[in-house]
């Protein structure tokens, strides 16, 4: 059968066959799907709220932190389809993160530690970058509680950038949070250590043990962290905990709650009572309430002192310049949240049935007029409670977080030991709704609902245990984010969405339209360093450099070949693979792997990766495309050869191959020739109508052009040993040649059907 006919046939089938599965879907009525499935009218409510059909996007974007996994995890909204996980503090193979030189350096950055790897991080609270307190969709910030880092992931291409060590605290846990226009990033510990990572007995707890909040200074034009111009705040050695900057009215302050305020240390080992049941005796904790502008006038003033090199602001000279302030607040808080006006902010305790709103303008006032009910054992101003709060509200058992509304005044408060969510207004003080949660849930998010202007519409509650909501896989449930509808007056339940990675702990959702990432790199780019990469070769331009004890090979990546596709080295040798990915279209990636070297290289459109390894053990190592890039993806391959040292060539080698005709190279020559007339139709198509008005058919119809330039080469080949009568070399480039037309075809159609789709208009 001919190619042409073959096609014709293909597309004929796959018609008959979408209209045949149409016909059966149809031939099952909506009344009949919810009978066999036991679904009542409110279960179909909630699946078309959330059901987005194939090829359509979702509203919102959210970014989770991934816990334990070390890693973000990223999703839609209202879909709750999972897009993607970004490699952050630990190495993921996927995009080769951790793998290549280029990603390896930006996680050495924060894994070297104290002289070892440190390849675990605890994410917590990602922050999208915010311009005048709305978020602007350019980069997003997470830190890990471990070993305190702050990470920076540039939305361009959804690539860690940069990883920053604080060389201040122990343990973080109020961070990421930013300032209006991200000048900032707060970063505060949790438990309270000896600053610097130095030593001291608990029974000098008091006096040695402190807690720290650090402010990174972020340069939005290079879009990394400069720790030179970043400073931290010596804080007393209570349990700090979640963090807040200002906006508007409040902007120039930030908040930082605590607990464990009453310094407890347990050791039950020896005897002791618990550290949660010294932690939790008093009735109230401290609101840290900080002018970290004045604080920033104190650092370039220099009136600091050096830890590990970075400039800390004592803590009596904070309490003494009128830095930082206490306020009384509900025992075991777990959520500090300015609201979008920034005329309050809210603080819940974990074993307090209320929330407690805090008027900005009753504590500006408290301040400038000096009343104050005492100070701490560390000197600082204690505000009190009465002077400052707006009202308390009674929502429930267990109140940890709030997150905004698009409404005026109303906010959502997560209620851990009630296993709901209340929604509340915090300008009048009463209680609007409740809806019930599985099973005990800690953080809450809505859309954009920590900036000036909330989205409203959905909430996400973030469950801890999610016992019986799915199916069984072992005594390690998954975590349970569950979608709420929250556009009118009551909430609804629409969706459960078991997470698998790590414990995710806090989300942060932004409008999809805001996001602009590049669905390509320029050619031969180093995503990392955001610069065109010294390693990247054009093709025709591959080559292999060779030194004493060292082999670099500068090579590409193309479907469905690499280029070279055999290197030999030396048992000792040091090898450096720099790979290009030659591929426009823009899902067009390449894996690269070698076997038993743990190499697994990740090249997208454009990019140019790196891998250094030591060939220690002589023998024959395919490498190999870990992504199905093409029909011939399999055939994607080559070896990497380790000669013996001292190795002097194999004798009497045979020749590989199969060997071919005259007749063989004529009938592919004859199928060529009706491939091609196939490719010529879908070429005129794509010519003839408005492609260049979609970057996205663009960038296909600029790879099917590559692909038919190195179809003409290799039919020149092919002609070129045809008129020597080497019909085996003319038979091989000949297969090439179909090989490039097939890809150019595939490519080609893809192009065409994407316009198709897509509204193309004949060109007049």
């Amino acid at each position: 059968m001919k190619i042409g006919t073959k096609l014709a046939t293909l597309f004929a089938a796959t018609s008959a066959l979408a209209l045949g599965a149409g016909g059966a879907w149809s031939a099952e009525s909506l009344q009949d799907v919810m009978k066999r499935r036991g679904l009542n009218e409110q279960d179909v409510l909630a699946a078309t709220k959330t059901y987005t059909p194939s090829g359509k996007r979702d509203e919102f974007i959210a970014f989770s932190s991934g816990g334990q996994s070390g890693q973000v995890i990223v999703y839609g909204v209202p879909s709750m389809r999972i897009l993607k996980y970004i490699g952050v503090f630990t190495p993921e193979p996927w995009q080769g993160y951790g793998y290549d030189e280029e990603s390896k350096k930006v996680l050495a950055e924060g894994s070297k530690v104290d002289g070892r790897e440190v390849l675990f991080g605890d994410t917590h609270h990602p922050a999208i970058s915010e311009t005048n307190g709305d978020y602007d969709g350019q980069y997003l910030f997470i830190n890990d509680k471990n070993t305190p880092r702050i990470a920076v992931i540039d939305l361009k291409d959804f690539e860690t950038k940069q990883i920053v060590q604080n060389p201040v605290i122990s343990s973080d846990h109020g961070g990421a949070f930013v300032t209006p226009n991200t000048d900032y990033i707060i970063e505060a510990s949790q438990y309270p250590a000896p600053l610097g990572h130095a030593f001291a007995p608990l029974e000098q707890f008091n006096e040695k043990y402190r807690g720290a909040i650090t402010y990174w200074h972020f340069n939005r034009e290079k879009g990394r962290i400069e720790p030179d111009k970043s400073f931290t705040i010596e804080t007393p050695p209570y349990s700090q905990d979640l963090s807040d900057f200002g906006k508007l009215d409040s902007d120039g302050w930030s908040f930082t709650n605590s607990f464990c305020s009453e310094r407890y240390v347990g050791g039950i080992e020896s005897g002791r009572p618990p550290f949660e049941a010294g932690c939790s005796a008093k009735d109230t904790d401290y609101l840290h309430v900080v002018n970290w502008k004045k604080a920033e006038e104190l650092f370039k003033a220099g009136k600091t002192k050096m830890v590990n090199g970075m400039a800390v602001i004592p803590l009596d000279v904070a309490a003494r310049e009128g830095v930082m302030f206490l306020i009384p607040e509900p025992k075991s808080p777990h959520g500090v949240d300015v609201t979008p006006n920034g005329k309050y902010v809210i603080v819940s305790g974990k074993l307090d049935t209320h929330v407690t709103v805090y008027d900005f303008a009753k504590i500006q006032a408290t301040i400038k007029a000096g009343k104050f009910t005492g100070k701490d054992e560390y000197g600082l101003p204690i505000l009190d409670l009465k002077d400052t709060i707006h009202t308390q509200v009674e929502v429930g058992l267990g109140p940890l977080h709030t997150q905004y509304d698009s409404k005026p005044c109303v906010a959502y408060t997560s209620l851990y030991v009630d296993s709901m969510v209340a929604k509340w207004n915090y300008c009048e003080g009463k209680v609007l709704d409740k809806v019930s949660i599985q099973y005990n849930v800690g953080h809450l998010m809505t859309m954009e609902g920590d900036t000036q202007h909330p989205k409203g519409g959905y909430l996400v509650a973030l469950n801890k245990l999610a016992i019986d909501r799915f199916n069984p896989v072992g005594p390690l449930h998954p975590q349970n984010h569950q979608l709420i509808d929250i556009g009118g007056d009551k909430m609804q339940m629409l969706y459960d969405m078991p997470l698998p990675l790590g414990e995710p702990h806090y989300v942060v959702a932004i409008s999809a339209d805001k996001l602009k990432p590049s669905v390509r790199y320029p050619f031969g780019w180093n995503s990392r360093e955001d610069e065109k990469s010294a390693f990247a070769v054009r093709p025709g331009s591959e080559r292999v450099d060779r030194k004493p004890g060292k082999v670099e090979v500068f090579g590409t990546a193309i479907r469905s070949h690499f280029t070279p596709e055999i290197v030999e080295v030396t048992e000792g040798d040091e090898v450096t693979f720099h790979m290009t990915n030659l591929e426009r279209a823009e899902d067009e990636t390449h894996g690269f792997a070698v076997s038993r070297h743990n190499v697994n290289l990740s090249l997208e459109p454009g990019k140019t990766s790196s891998v250094t390894f030591k060939a220690n053990k002589a023998g024959v190592y395919p490498y190999y495309c870990t992504e199905f890039c093409s029909a011939l993806h399999l055939e994607m391959e080559g070896y990497l050869i380790v000669r013996p040292a001292n190795y002097k060539g194999a004798e009497g080698a045979g020749k590989a191959g199969t060997s071919y005709s005259k007749a063989d190279y004529e009938t592919r020559v004859k199928t060529n020739v009706e491939t091609q007339k196939v490719i010529d139709g879908v070429v005129a198509y794509i010519t003839s109508v408005n492609y260049k008005d979609f970057p996205t058919a663009t960038g296909l119809f600029e790879d099917a052009a590559d692909q038919l330039g190195r179809a003409k080469e290799a039919k020149d080949k092919s002609e070129s040993f045809a008129a020597k009568q080497d019909w085996n070399n003319a038979m091989l480039w000949a297969e090439q040649w179909f090989q490039y037309q097939v890809k150019a075809a595939d490519i080609g159609l893809r192009t065409k059907t994407f316009l198709e789709q897509n509204g193309a208009k004949k060109v007049q």
